[in-house]
Parts: C-alpha cells; structure tokens; sequence
C-alpha cells in the first residue's frame, strides 16, 4: 500500500514517526517507573488510585509502542528497574513526598505527554500511527481533568494570581 493511501499499517514509518514512538515509550517506563515510587510517598486513597490507574495505562501503552517499534526494527530505549513496594511509614518524614507535591509533579508530567501527543500527532503521516497518539492524548487528557479535581477537592492546587484589573479606556 502506498504511503498516502487511507490503510497505512504495515507501511514504513518515517524518522519523525519511529523517533515520536521511541520518545514517547522512554517517557512512559519513566512514567511507570515514577508513578511506583510515589504510591510509596502518599497517604492519600484518592491520590494512590489515580496513580495506580496512570501506571496501568502506561504499561498498557508501553506494551503497544513496544510491539509497533520491535515489528520495524527499532531499538527500543532501556528500561529502568521497576520500584519495590515501601511502607510510607519506613520513609523518614523530611524525606517524604507530600502528597500535594505528589498531585502537582504527576500534573506536570501528564500535561507533557498531552503535548508529547499532540506534536507527534502533527508529525504521523500513517493514519494508525496518528490514531495511536490520538488515542493516547484522549486518555491523558481525561486523567488531567481528574487530576485536576483531585486537586481542587483535596485543596492543593496553587491558583495563579487573578487579574481583574481591566484597564480604563482613554479616549481623545
């Protein structure tokens, strides 16, 4: 099939495409890998959960790049070595993850992948390929706006300054 055609699958993948998939699986075994670490730091059920289910996700995706990038024969990046489960009470109280910090970094992380997404969106000139990452951003975008909640109810979004001042108009 040629490259424009509306199946690309099986199709090559251009340098954008395999370098989008390859990035974006280093970022989700990080995501893995960070999310193991912080459901040892919390103490909050709520937080633990949302965790819990972004870790599975990104397993659930980890396996899916891993799979397209072995079928092209990309390399695929190194994986750290998964986190040991630790009792919150065994790690000392200075050197702890609250659980604000917690919501906060795991935000972040997730409003990257939505960009992460949407650039390699832009780039995937094969149909499923694109599809893939759309699919992703959908799921990245639907647990921003729990995060996003979980956040408002627990308190611990940092609200940026509000402007109200709306300057008077001079006229001449």
């Amino acid at each position: 099939m040629g490259i424009f055609s509306s199946n690309s699958y099986g199709d090559s993948m251009h340098y954008g495409e395999a370098f989008a998939l390859w990035s974006y699986l280093m970022g989700t075994k990080d995501m893995v890998t960070s999310c193991q670490t912080l459901m040892n730091h919390t103490g909050d059920a709520d937080l633990f959960k949302v965790l819990e289910d972004i870790m599975q996700e990104a397993q659930r995706e980890e396996a899916e790049v891993e799979q397209l990038l072995k079928e092209h024969g990309v390399s695929l990046p190194p994986s750290p070595a998964e986190k040991p489960y630790s009792d919150l009470e065994s790690i000392p109280v200075g050197a702890r993850f609250n659980d604000s910090e917690i919501a906060g970094a795991i935000s972040k992380s997730v409003a990257a992948s939505l960009v992460a997404c949407s650039q390699a969106m832009a780039q995937c000139t094969r149909e499923d390929i694109g599809m893939l990452f759309g699919q992703y951003h959908t799921n990245k975008a639907q647990i921003s706006t729990r995060l996003l909640r979980l956040n408002k109810d627990k308190g611990w979004l940092v609200m940026p300054p509000i402007h109200d001042h709306i300057p008077q108009t001079v006229t001449v």
